[in-house]
């Protein structure tokens, strides 16, 4: 399995890969997952050789049925590697390609402002996305599932909750 942050922009990313990641072992990666009603936080970090790498990474997202997959099926590990994602318009993409309302590429009229051609679909504006992965990966093993009443327990978890939940409810 993977776990792969998005960027929008591939010189950030590989710019943080190669300053920040890079430095972090393997085995002191941390990933934590804190579940948080129907959200569910991704926490990531690491302690590495170089202390001014030390960064951590998180963001709130809804439970799907991906976080349900991966949580049952990582077996103790996965893949840490960066994506960069990219919105893709009708004239970026084959004809095969499939737009966010479920039809190809081809279904969408080019002449009439990539319009769909299905009577019954909503879609006015052919739009989708690629996302590429660079080639550098990381293994990770330390990996927890945490519901938020249990984060005390975890450094890694109190601490990004402490500073972005907590301490913002007072």
């Amino acid at each position: 399995m993977n776990v792969v942050p998005l960027f929008s922009n591939r010189k950030q990313a590989t710019d943080l890969w190669h300053d920040k990641i890079n430095w972090w072992l393997d085995h002191s990666i941390k990933i934590r997952f804190v579940e948080s009603d129907d959200d569910y936080w991704f926490i990531m970090g690491s302690d590495s050789q170089r202390p001014e790498t030390n960064i951590s990474f998180f963001k709130m997202l809804p439970k799907s049925v991906h976080y349900e997959r991966f949580k049952k099926g990582h077996d103790g590990e996965a893949y840490l590697r960066l994506g960069i994602y990219a919105d893709k318009t009708l004239r970026d993409v084959k004809n095969d390609a499939i737009c966010n309302c479920g039809h190809v590429a081809e279904d969408h009229d080019k002449n009439d402002n990539d319009v769909c051609l299905y009577e019954v679909c909503n879609c006015i504006k052919f739009a989708s996305f690629q996302v590429n992965l660079l080639k550098k990966k990381k293994t990770v093993t330390d990996i927890a599932f945490l519901d938020e009443k249990d984060v005390k327990d975890d450094p890694l978890a109190w601490n990004c909750l402490n500073v972005n939940k907590y301490s913002k409810l007072k």
